[in-house]
């Protein structure tokens, strides 16, 4: 076998075994076994520097510190959601879904507490990856993104451009890992998760962003050139069979069942491993939610049911 196809079976082997331990949490190799492939590949890729490229595993922490984050305009704005703090205001929502889509049906998402991004991939790479910022305008913190394993830095059978909208978040075991290793270390403590994953992915050096092992869950497709999709739960459907780690997410039938739903969220928020400040209710349908269009700061078509916070016992 020649070095160029055995850097690429690497690729593509590692690339697998990535998907299978950071998105489905199912490993089928030891740490040993895939520390063995990762560092043959490393060597072979120092001995062949031409055969690097930026997307091979071994680049995700291959960024240089930079001394500011640069702007990046959306190509797609990243809106943010209306807020709505009772029953009674989430039927009202939904009435004024029903004035323009007959017998709606809606998907239920888990609100993550963190940070809003952007990805984006041209010709199955990714290029981009910046934060929300004011929703038109953000920060390019691609060295950073690359570090999260459970994003593909390449996808196969990819359209043209893709833009895919995520939440970054520090899964509760990191935060607490990490808060206990500053105590020790007499360093101040992360005052919650979110703040814990907005500090690291703003990181300007990608290595100290690595060792905050961030996650992310995507939720939605901004843009997929060249495909076009009827219902939000196919676009869902698409991102899984891309790879991406697809926030959990329920179909239901009408408001009624998106009110079971939201409830249910709201007495398993210890289930995840992320935090979560509410439940997200989208319109399913796609067509309807051109119809209904944006105000000048929301979608019309999805609101944001937000739990009161949580009473935990302190000390």
């Amino acid at each position: 076998m020649d070095v160029t196809t055995e850097v690429q079976q690497l690729r593509k082997t590692i690339d697998e075994h990535n998907y299978r331990y950071y998105v489905k949490d199912n490993p089928v190799i030891s740490d040993y076994e895939y520390d063995q492939m990762m560092r043959r590949l490393i060597t072979l890729e120092e001995e062949n520097p031409e055969l690097i490229t930026p997307d091979s595993p071994t680049q995700r922490v291959g960024g240089m510190p930079v001394s500011a984050f640069a702007s990046v305009r959306h190509r797609v704005p990243l809106e943010s959601l209306q807020d709505v703090f009772s029953m009674e205001e989430l039927f009202a929502f939904d009435q004024r879904v029903r004035g323009m889509v007959p017998s709606p049906q809606y998907v239920v998402e888990p609100k993550v507490d963190g940070l809003s991004v952007a990805l984006e991939y041209e010709g199955g790479r990714l290029v981009r990856g910046a934060t929300r910022g004011d929703g038109v305008t953000g920060e390019d913190v691609t060295e950073n993104i690359k570090t999260i394993a459970s994003i593909p830095l390449r996808i196969e059978h990819a359209p043209p451009v893709l833009v895919i909208r995520g939440e970054v978040y520090m899964p509760r075991r990191v935060f607490e890992q990490i808060n206990q290793e500053r105590e020790l270390a007499e360093l101040p403590l992360f005052a919650n998760p979110r703040n814990a994953a907005a500090g690291s992915l703003r990181q300007l050096d990608p290595r100290i962003a690595a060792e905050r092992h961030l996650d992310i869950a995507v939720f939605n497709i901004q843009m997929a050139e060249g495909i076009s999709f009827e219902t939000h739960m196919e676009t869902l459907a698409y991102l899984q069979q891309l790879r991406f780690k697809v926030i959990d997410h329920q179909l239901c039938g009408d408001i009624h069942e998106a009110e079971e739903r939201v409830k249910q969220l709201g007495t398993q928020r210890d289930a995840f491993s992320h935090e979560m400040d509410g439940a997200v209710i989208k319109l399913n349908d796609l067509k309807g939610r051109v119809l209904l269009g944006s105000t000048a700061k929301f979608p019309r078509w999805a609101a944001a049911y937000k739990y009161p916070p949580e009473e935990k016992p302190s000390r």
